[in-house]
């Protein structure tokens, strides 16, 4: 079995956001042609071109067959978690597309499972929505930001959702998004080459030295992007909270590599050796095959290079192709079979 933890969708079409809720930032789709569409800004600025499969489940069913694929999970895209929107417009964009999603599920249950949006600019909402994708949507998980308007996610306004994430059982798959840096990346492709993965780390970095996982032991946090640049910066941070405990360790928490284990990451690491120096330091039980779908800076070979790497083990590759996604979001995967 194959189960990719880390794709995305969105609706082919939504409303005039700037008309709904009377102000602009929003994005809106310009289906130019078909099968192809402009992510457009309000004010006109171009995001992003995407194609069919972003949007038509029938497309990626097809690209998930060919690669041989069975269960995805879907999330939307990060850009339209509107964060920034006020809470109620964002509380009614997160139902729209959780709505859209858990119909895309119910049309394929046994081949896409979905990771819900919530509105993160307001932690009772956010709450609320959460227990709806759970209770009444079926959703195992959420997505969630990096940061949240400029809030890390170490931010005590945060601990209510945390706590609630925890005693419903819900786990949170953390996306990049809105990344530091990004006034210095704009050339290059650099945000997302070299701000994603930052971002990332600081996240990862947040909930280590914030207490997060300290406070909320039991909660289940997936990380994107084989954790960005944190396995491979670790060490320097170790040393760091070593060298200036009066800088980093200000909420007495353990060294940084204690909590290998706390949490999971994807595999996209587009690298062999760095797969393998991942599976040393976090281990396999805590790396899921994931794509980044339908993305080009994904892995849109699907995991063919993990096929390639004759020194994996019979059990690796059963955690790395399924297992530990399934075990991430609490699913037996003989539901999917």
């Amino acid at each position: 079995m194959k189960f990719d933890i880390h794709a995305h969708i969105l609706p082919e079409t939504w409303e005039d956001l700037q008309q709904k809720y009377g102000y602009g930032g929003f994005i809106r789709l310009d289906h130019f042609r078909p099968g192809s569409a402009r992510m457009m800004r309000d004010d006109g600025k171009f995001f992003r071109e995407i194609q069919e499969n972003c949007w038509n489940p029938q497309a990626i069913l097809r690209d998930m067959d060919e690669h041989k694929t069975d269960v995805m999970a879907l999330c939307t895209v990060p850009v339209l978690f509107n964060y920034w929107a006020k809470p109620n417009d964002g509380y009614d964009w997160s139902r729209f597309l959780n709505d859209h999603l858990a119909g895309v599920v119910a049309d394929n249950p046994k081949r896409f499972i979905g990771l819900g949006t919530a509105p993160m600019q307001d932690s009772a909402l956010s709450i609320k929505e959460m227990k709806r994708c759970k209770e009444e949507l079926g959703f195992p998980g959420l997505q969630i930001g990096s940061n949240v308007n400029g809030k890390n996610l170490d931010d005590p306004e945060f601990y209510a959702f945390y706590e609630a994430a925890e005693e419903m059982g819900v786990s949170l798959f953390i996306h990049p998004w809105d990344v530091m840096g990004k006034d210095r990346t704009e050339k290059y492709f650099l945000q997302w080459l070299v701000s994603m993965p930052a971002e990332t780390t600081l996240a990862i970095c947040s909930f280590i030295f914030g207490g997060v996982f300290d406070k909320f032991p039991a909660l289940k946090v997936m990380f994107a992007h084989a954790g960005g640049a944190f396995p491979f910066t670790v060490g320097r941070i170790e040393h760091g909270y070593y060298a200036r405990p009066d800088l980093c360790n200000v909420n007495n928490v353990a060294k940084p590599t204690d909590y290998f284990g706390k949490f999971w990451v994807d595999g996209i690491t587009h690298d062999p050796d760095a797969l393998r120096y991942l599976l040393k330091i976090i281990g396999h039980k805590k790396i899921a095959f994931g794509t980044d779908y339908p993305f080009p800076l994904g892995d849109l070979q699907h995991g063919k290079f993990l096929t390639e790497m004759p020194d994996l083990t019979d059990e690796q590759l059963r955690y790395l192709t399924h297992q530990s996604a399934f075990d991430f979001l609490g699913i037996d995967p003989k539901k999917y079979l």
